[in-house]
């Protein structure tokens, strides 16, 4: 099929019940007579013709019927495997309503039980079994117009764990909201599940697990696999970008090490999170007037996440003009062993740049105690694990601490924000992986922020696509960050909100593309030639979900 800005050969075009079947093309009750007539598609669907805000409107009541959470994602997911722009069309004009519902917190427990779930086909599976087959499965499977693909093997989907198969709900997201967020048009995007296996005993039990029933291939052999795969990639879709997603920390490091720069890619749960986690730091210190280089950050967890966070912020330092070395001190992490410190033996390399000279602190609550901390950030998928007593301590050292706690789904998260404000007596600065409902203390009404990566990782795709960017430099993301730190208004921060509203996520992604866009022109990382008016050019490539008269663009 053309793009929708081509002219449509509409003698190409699939007719009657296949026509219904494209969800890119299928308009629904929207086709109007005339195309009915010409599709043949009267008697198929009912007489009445509906315009695109009245199937919303449709849509949003069905939605309002359904008590569950799990019910109503697949409905949309259905809605998305029928009528595309329906599906986008809903998406960005409802965005805090149906994010949540597409994406955290409801695709954690959608991915649990992605299998008892299953209705439609959504993206490539490559399985360890089909490995030297890859090349030819994936230009079979998908255009040769690709332009992102979302990857992940499965181990470490969310703070769930080992999902196997089951994490291609994850790609799946991302993608929608890729395509909602930032206007990449849908056709250009593919979602992949690389099947190792899974060490879920539970899941390979299951005789509705949708993966491979074998335990992960690990070391030589599966580096070959993931080797093969990027080959794959870049032969049949030389132009696309690849985005790891959820690998668990033995493999997100090393792979993205060895591969950026050799291909375009980029891990968003190590610099995604560590733009979105930086963007709220700096809102923050506009509510507690303090400098980055005055504060301390104490962090639960030492994976992905919390390194991609820190290093963030270590950037960040550099460029106020902190050493690399008095930098890294500011920041502080907690593994399950306790307090990452100089003595501590056995440490991999990650954690080494973080392990300072200090004494040791078997938990969280004591290396509060003892390091009197600015900042606490949660990534460590721990329930619960800012307690009372920790988020006392916080309060007592911190007219306004910065309580984050960002693990996902809400269910993971470290504590719930009236467990913030109640415990600091509404002095926290806070936000959150997931969404949390407003909060009241005193007369205080508390909208806190959700500091997920959707704010991140659209706009820095965008970019990278429009302007042909061939390698994705941590700067990039450093300027994301600066970015959407600067798109907060004082309204927001009013609120005890550190990220804009969620229905304002489309332009500041745009923001945030022409930014990195420019970035990377002055890097010289940008193969497009730069066009006269790079933040016309930017907002031309953004999709819009609307639907044409195809009769009419036929004959223009």
């Amino acid at each position: 099929m053309p793009p929708l800005n081509a002219p449509y050969a509409i003698e190409h075009f699939p007719k009657g019940r296949d026509l219904l079947r494209q969800p890119r093309w299928n308009k629904g009750s929207a086709f109007t007579e005339e195309e009915r007539r010409f599709f043949h598609l009267e008697g198929l669907l009912p007489p009445q013709v509906f315009d695109l805000n009245t199937q919303i409107s449709r849509v949003l009541k069905q939605l309002s019927t359904i008590e569950d959470d799990l019910e109503r994602y697949m409905l949309l997911m259905s809605l998305a495997s029928r009528n595309q722009t329906l599906f986008y069309r809903l998406v960005i004009d409802h965005i805090d309503c149906i994010m949540p519902l597409i994406y955290t917190p409801t695709v954690g427990q959608a991915c649990e039980t992605y299998g008892h779930i299953y209705q439609h086909p959504h993206g490539v599976y490559l399985s360890w079994h089909q490995r030297g087959q890859l090349k030819r499965i994936l230009s079979q499977a998908a255009s040769p117009n690709i332009q992102v693909i979302v990857v992940t093997d499965g181990e470490r989907i969310l703070g769930l764990g080992d999902l196997g198969a089951y994490g291609m709900g994850i790609p799946v997201g991302k993608l929608a909201l890729y395509s909602a967020c930032a206007g990449i048009d849908p056709q250009y995007t593919l979602p992949v599940l690389l099947d190792v296996g899974s060490n879920n005993k539970t899941l390979l039990d299951d005789p509705l697990y949708t993966g491979i029933h074998q335990d992960r291939v690990r070391g030589e052999a599966y580096d070959d696999f993931i080797e093969e795969f990027v080959q794959a990639v870049q032969h049949c879709f030389p132009d696309a970008l690849i985005q790891f997603e959820d690998f668990a920390n033995l493999n997100a490091f090393r792979l993205l090490e060895k591969y950026r720069n050799r291909a375009c890619v980029f891990n968003d749960d190590i610099q995604g999170t560590g733009a979105v986690a930086l963007a709220g730091i700096y809102a923050a210190l506009r509510i507690t007037q303090g400098k980055l280089t005055e504060q301390r950050f104490l962090f639960l967890g030492a994976g992905e996440a919390a390194m991609g966070i820190a290093d963030s912020i270590v950037t960040a330092l550099q460029a106020e003009g902190f050493s690399l070395e008095a930098a890294r001190a500011c920041c502080y992490l907690v593994d399950s062993k306790g307090l990452i410190q100089a003595q501590r033996p056995d440490l991999n390399s990650h954690k080494q740049h973080y392990a300072h000279p200090h004494a040791a602190a078997d938990n969280f609550l004591e290396a509060v105690k003892s390091l009197q901390p600015t900042a606490i950030i949660g990534v460590s998928g721990q329930a619960g694990a800012f307690s009372a007593a920790v988020l006392q301590e916080m309060a007592a050292c911190n007219q306004h601490p910065i309580i984050f706690a960002l693990s996902n789904p809400t269910s993971r998260a470290e504590c719930s924000a009236t467990e913030a404000y109640y415990q600091t007596q509404g002095r926290a600065i806070f936000a959150s992986g997931s969404p949390f409902e407003p909060v009241r203390y005193g007369e205080r009404l508390y909208r806190s922020g959700q500091g997920n990566n959707a704010y991140i990782f659209p706009g820095v795709g965008l970019a990278i696509i429009s302007c042909q960017i061939r390698q994705v430099e941590d700067i990039l993301f450093f300027v994301a960050a600066k970015t959407l730190a600067n798109t907060v208004e004082a309204s927001d921060l009013d609120q005890g909100r550190v990220y804009p509203a969620l229905k304002h996520i489309r332009g500041v992604s745009l923001k945030i593309a022409i930014a990195v866009a420019e970035k990377a022109y002055e890097l010289g990382l940008a193969e497009l030639k730069h066009p006269n008016n790079l933040a016309e050019y930017i907002a031309e490539q953004v999709y819009q979900p609307v639907y044409p008269n195809y009769l009419e663009a036929d004959t223009d």
